[in-house]
């Protein structure tokens, strides 16, 4: 893959212009400022150069070993990772002020705090409950005007041959609704582009994205996804919802909103990444129950991304998220269809139940479930690696606001035109029924619910009592395309016309992934598998001479659909059991887990997933569950930065101002030393800009001049925006003060000597949420400090295998 790390952003542009300053993280072992503490362990310890973004024109060199023998650094390229990101800062910094804090605690108070935790997480499955609902509300409202203007119009003139002013006005309409949800997106919050999902995935891993759980973000992201389901595009919605229950719970854990400048004076305990990540699982976790009606399963997919952190509280407390959204969801969607107490709707999107002998399956039939999910994995391959070069493409050409917006309107009027051409040249005419009045109604997509008797419309261009398969699978939303897929009793369909939904569907959907519009791959990658999966299930029914229908088609369409979504996002766990809970039966629990297991490997050999694609097209340091396979003669002096720029215990604070201050050694922590260089505590760059802004000198304390001893409460209202090292003004004689860090630095960081494996060091710092490891020798000196970056360079998928490969030979 290529390198990319400057011209794809998720944050807004304005995020970009101020990197220079405080929002651009180094590493740790760039060269240093002028009142620096370089230490070096001796010739042993190798100085890694600072990282640097690179622009698509600029070729990659990778560093030549001078030395013979095993490499003393693997040849890597350190451009891999972007700058911009920093990880989260999840492990507790148990300083002075932080364990007086707890002592002084009562058991009383942490049965309080335990009891907020709970109504935190109730708050936030109800809200995010209530975002699906509004969402689900109003794309159907919306799709019905949409969907009642063109209907008008098909009456109008088809009698008249004036079929292509209907193409027109239903191109115009989609483009109209794309065009606003692109507008806002481009301009006002890029990072709302999208599911969210590989952010939020990030995030949970431990890397702090810029912007992505702000409420502007979530405002974009909701009207955005609206937009983009009523304007007709190969999306769903259900992918963005877990970015919305995210969002709700990084907001309402913190008890304010920074955007709004309005603090509620509550929840002040959770002003710390360490609590708001866990709040963030259970966000998540609460919009994948809301979109598919799967609170387990919305457990599991939190779990998959951060189960090193988890503890049995907090799985409780996210199932009983992930319970209340659901719930809540289908506590209003009841009121609004005039069924109140009717809990019938359990997500977004429900795949229906699957009874009779549709639901049976023989042994024998296991190979063949087997067989579709290669096939899944191919196609899921061929979808990323189709969309990877989109990206690309887009990366080179497609950059700019404007031209992003009018990309999303392209895309909106040629699936509008694919959709009716493949609709007026399809001659696959089904018969309707009297008890298949409101199953095949004229529908536009996504119309979401708008019914209307088919006796009252054209059947597009078939006879009375006829209607047309094509305009069934283009004419509907992608949900209900989803369910007619599964449930239609066999013959519905006619193989060719499945085929050719399914080669249009699935290039239509690569290309609508990336724009910049807010939208979920869920349902395309379901509708596409669904399509191909019931055409295998026609096809092996007629190879057949028996005359009953053992290849249920339906059946057969449910594999498929989780062949082709498990090739495509590569997720096994999680997905396993939200297939599984929207279907409402476990009997398919096996083929599904068996399919979407195969899925996975054999995309896995071609390409990577669709999300970790993007994830490294974003270059986030991004940490797998364990090293590499042939990294165990890798140690920590082989993978660590030096020299580590440290501070004294007292330290003069002209020293520290210019540390902070010099743009080019952005460092984010700094192991604290006293003489000889032995380590004493570390402390972080948040921790001393707000004791500069809070002046804790050491003279004006002796003067008695300060008005108050600095609390953790200083702390958590600077969190999370801390202010930029420009803003804090040090008068010349302040600069001559000094600063005793003692009291806030924490005393017991993580340490490792230098001679750990890194498979050791990786697991250390994925267990238990490290953001720095510090690297020592026998005397407890620093020659070293660990970062996410380290880590995350040696890591890279199978590119990053090959080559640690290639430096071990």
């Amino acid at each position: 893959m290529a390198n990319i790390t400057k011209k794809v952003s998720w944050s807004s542009r304005a995020d970009e212009s101020a990197a220079a300053g405080e929002a651009t993280p180094l590493l740790n072992g760039s060269e240093q400022p002028q009142h620096s503490r370089q230490l070096s362990g001796g010739g042993s310890i190798f100085q890694i150069g600072r990282l640097s973004t690179v622009d698509l024109e600029e070729e990659i060199t990778s560093e030549e070993d001078s030395l013979r023998g095993r490499p003393k650094e693997i040849p890597h390229n350190e451009k891999l990772l972007s700058l911009k990101y920093e990880s989260l800062d999840y492990d507790n910094i148990e300083n002075q002020l932080f364990l007086e804090e707890e002592r002084r605690m009562s058991y009383m108070g942490f049965r309080c705090l335990e009891i907020s935790r709970w109504v935190v997480c109730g708050l936030i499955g109800f809200l995010t409950g209530l975002i699906a609902c509004f969402i689900d509300i109003v794309v159907e409202q919306l799709a019905g005007i949409k969907y009642q203007v063109v209907k008008e119009n098909i009456e109008k003139f088809t009698e008249a041959g004036g079929l292509s002013i209907s193409l027109i006005l239903w191109a115009v309409l989609n483009f109209t609704f794309v065009m606003v949800g692109a507008i806002i997106v481009a301009f006002f919050e890029p990072i709302a582009a999208g599911s969210g999902i590989p952010q939020i995935k990030c995030y949970l891993n431990g890397v702090k994205i810029p912007r992505v759980v702000r409420l502007k973000t979530l405002v974009i992201k909701v009207c955005g996804v609206i937009c983009s389901v009523v304007g007709g595009l190969a999306v769903g919605k259900e992918g963005p919802m877990i970015h919305s229950g995210a969002v709700v719970a990084a907001g309402v854990s913190q008890g304010r909103s920074t955007s709004l400048k309005r603090d509620f004076k509550i929840f002040e305990y959770f002003r710390r990444d360490t609590e708001k990540r866990d709040f963030v699982s259970a966000g998540a976790a609460a919009g994948v129950s809301a979109a598919f009606g799967a609170p387990v399963g919305g457990v599991l997919f939190s779990l998959e991304e951060g189960a090193s952190f988890w503890n049995q509280m907090l799985t409780w407390r996210i199932f009983f998220a992930s319970m209340i959204s659901t719930f809540t969801l289908n506590f209003f969607l009841s009121i609004y269809h005039a069924n109140p107490g009717d809990l019938s709707n359990p997500g977004l999107i429900n795949f229906g139940r699957f009874e009779g002998d549709s639901v049976t399956y023989n042994l024998y039939e296991i190979p063949l479930f087997i067989a579709m999910g290669a096939i899944g994995g191919l196609l899921g391959a061929l979808f990323n690696v189709l969309n990877y070069w989109l990206t690309i493409f887009r990366i080179r050409y497609v950059h700019r606001p404007c031209l992003q917006v009018m990309e999303a309107m392209l895309v909106a009027a040629v699936t509008a035109t694919v959709s009716f051409t493949m609709i007026y040249f399809s001659n696959d005419c089904q018969p309707l029924g009297p008890e298949s009045t409101e199953e095949y109604p004229l529908q536009v997509p996504n119309t979401s619910h708008i019914s209307v008797k088919c006796r009252e419309t054209p059947h597009l261009f078939c006879a009375d009592g006829e209607y047309n398969s094509m305009a069934t699978a283009f004419f509907n939303t992608p949900e209900r395309s989803v369910r007619s897929l599964f449930h239609n009793q066999p013959g519905t369909y006619n193989p060719l016309t499945l085929g050719l939904f399914t080669l249009t569907y699935f290039f239509l959907a690569c290309w609508t992934y990336g724009l910049a519009v807010s939208a979920g791959v869920f349902i395309p990658s379901l509708l596409i598998g669904a399509a191909w999966g019931r055409l295998c299930g026609i096809l092996l029914a007629s190879i057949t001479s028996t005359s009953s229908i053992w290849a249920d088609p339906g059946k057969y369409a449910l594999i498929g659909a989780a062949a082709q979504l498990g090739g495509i996002v590569r997720m096994t766990l999680s997905l396993t059991v939200i297939m599984v809970e929207a279907t409402g039966n476990v009997t398919y629990g096996l083929p599904i887990m068996l399919v979407l297991m195969t899925a996975k490997i054999v995309g896995d050999y071609f390409e990577e997933g669709l999300y970790d694609i993007h994830i490294k097209l974003q270059s986030v340091p991004f940490l797998h569950w364990e090293a590499p396979a042939t990294s165990h003669w890798l140690t920590a002096r082989e993978v660590m930065s030096s020299p580590v720029t440290c501070l004294n215990r007292i330290e003069k604070v002209g020293t520290i101002v210019d540390i902070l201050s010099n743009t080019s050694t952005n460092h984010n922590g700094f192991p604290v030393v006293v003489q000889p260089a032995k380590l004493c505590g570390l402390i972080l760059r948040s921790q001393l800009i707000v004791l500069l802004k809070h002046k804790v000198f050491v003279e004006l304390a002796r003067s008695r001049l300060t008005r108050r001893k600095l609390q953790l409460k200083d702390f958590r209202d600077a969190y999370p925006r801390f202010p930029p090292i420009q803003s804090i003004h040090v008068s010349q004689d302040e600069r001559e003060c000094m600063m005793d860090l003692t009291e806030f630095m924490n005393p017991t960081p993580y340490t490792v000597p230098q001679e750990t494996s890194l498979p050791r060091v990786f697991k250390l710092f994925r267990a238990l949420g490290l953001r720095h490891l510090v690297v020592v020798d026998d005397e407890n000196r620093v020659v070293g400090l660990v970062t996410r970056k380290d880590l995350a360079r040696y890591h890279l998928g199978k590119h990053g295998l090959e080559e640690l490969q290639l430096a071990q030979t």
